[in-house]
C-alpha cells in the first residue's frame, strides 16, 4: 500500500523527541507511528544509544527492523538481534583523544559503551549516568574502560557547560573522532566521519528508500547531520537552539507528542464524503400541466 505522503521513511531520535523525560512511548505516539506504518511508510529509530539500550524499546514498539544506535556506528537488526554492521573507535585514538581535551579543560569524567548486542556501558569514578533508568557498570580505573572494542566515549565536565565542552572537544581532538552533543550531560566522542546520516544513509540503502523519501525528527545538535541528508527536519520544540536553526518544521515538544502530532497530518487519511444520489422528482412536478 501507497503511502497517502511522499515520505516512506519516518526517521526519529529517541531521547528529547520520541520519548517523554520519563523514557516511556505515549500511547498517542505509538498510534501515530503505527498508522504512519499501516498506510506503507517505514520507521525507523536513528538513536546515540546502543543497540542493547534501544532492545528494550524495539519490543515495544513492535519493531523487527533496523535500528540505527550508536550516533550511527550500529546498525542493528531486531528481528535477528544481530549487527548488519558496526564501527568501533580505536581505543588507542580515544585514550589520546582524552588527553588533548584534559589539556585543554582539565579533568573530565568518562564512560564508553562497548560495541555489540551484548555490549555494556562502563562508567570511570566520577562520573555519572544522564539517563539514571539505563543501566551502566562502574569500574575502578579509566584503563578499566579499554578492555573490550567500544562504539564511543562519554564525557562530562564538572564546571563546563555541555555547549563549552562541545566545542572546546573539537578544538582539541582534530580528526581523531568525531565530536557530538546529544543530550543534557552527553558529550561524545565517536569514530571519525561517523554520524546519524552516514547510519541513517547505510539503512535506507538496505530497505531500498532514498533521502528523497524521508523525513527526520529530533532535538540535539548531534541530529544535524540526520536533518541535512533527509527531504525534511522537524525539530521539537524543546530542541537545540542550533537544530532547531537548520530544521523545516517545527513542532510540539517532546512531553506533549510533537512527532505523533505531525505524522497524524501526513498519515491521516481524509473520509470520503458521504455520496446522496439524487431522487427523482415526483412525477406531477415535471408532467404536463393539468
Amino acid at each position: 500500500m501507497a503511502a497517502p505522503t511522499e515520505y516512506a521513511l519516518i526517521a526519529t531520535d529517541l531521547d528529547g523527541t520520541l520519548l517523554r523525560g520519563d523514557d516511556t512511548l505515549s500511547d498517542r505516539s505509538r498510534a501515530a507511528l503505527a498508522m504512519a506504518v499501516e498506510a506503507g511508510a517505514r520507521h525507523l529509530v536513528v538513536t546515540g544509544r546502543p543497540a542493547p539500550r534501544v532492545r528494550p524499546l524495539l519490543d515495544e514498539l513492535g519493531g523487527q527492523g533496523l535500528a540505527v544506535c550508536a550516533q550511527g556506528a550500529q546498525l542493528y537488526d531486531a528481528g535477528t538481534d544481530r549487527m548488519v554492521w558496526s564501527v568501533t573507535l580505536d581505543r588507542e585514538l580515544a585514550e589520546t583523544a582524552l588527553g588533548k581535551i584534559e589539556a585543554e579543560v582539565g579533568e573530565v569524567y568518562a564512560a564508553v559503551d562497548q560495541d555489540g548486542v551484548d555490549g555494556l556501558t562502563l562508567i570511570e569514578p566520577g562520573y555519572e549516568m544522564p539517563h539514571p533508568t539505563l543501566p551502566a557498570v562502574r569500574v575502578i580505573r579509566r584503563d578499566d574502560l579499554w578492555a573490550d572494542a567500544i562504539s564511543k566515549v562519554l564525557l562530562r565536565h564538572p564546571l563546563l557547560s555541555d555547549d563549552e565542552l562541545a566545542s572546546a572537544a573539537r578544538g582539541a581532538v582534530g580528526s581523531l573522532a568525531t565530536v557530538t552533543m546529544s543530550g543534557p550531560g552527553t558529550v561524545e566522542l565517536q569514530p571519525c566521519g561517523v554520524t546519524k546520516a552516514t547510519g541513517l544513509a547505510l539503512a535506507a540503502e538496505h530497505l531500498g528508500l532514498t533521502r528523497f523519501a524521508t523525513i527526520a525528527f529530533g532535538d540535539m545538535p548531534n541530529d544535524i547531520p540526520m536533518f541535512r541528508w533527509a527531504a525534511h527536519g522537524v525539530a521539537m520544540a524543546n530542541a537545540h537552539p542550533e537544530l532547531k536553526a537548520v530544521a523545516q518544521e517545527e513542532t510540539l515538544s517532546n512531553e506533549e507528542d510533537g512527532v505523533a502530532v505531525v505524522l497524524e497530518k501526513l498519515f491521516s487519511r481524509p473520509r470520503p464524503r458521504p455520496q446522496h444520489r439524487k431522487q427523482p422528482l415526483p412525477q406531477a412536478a415535471y408532467g404536463p400541466a393539468q
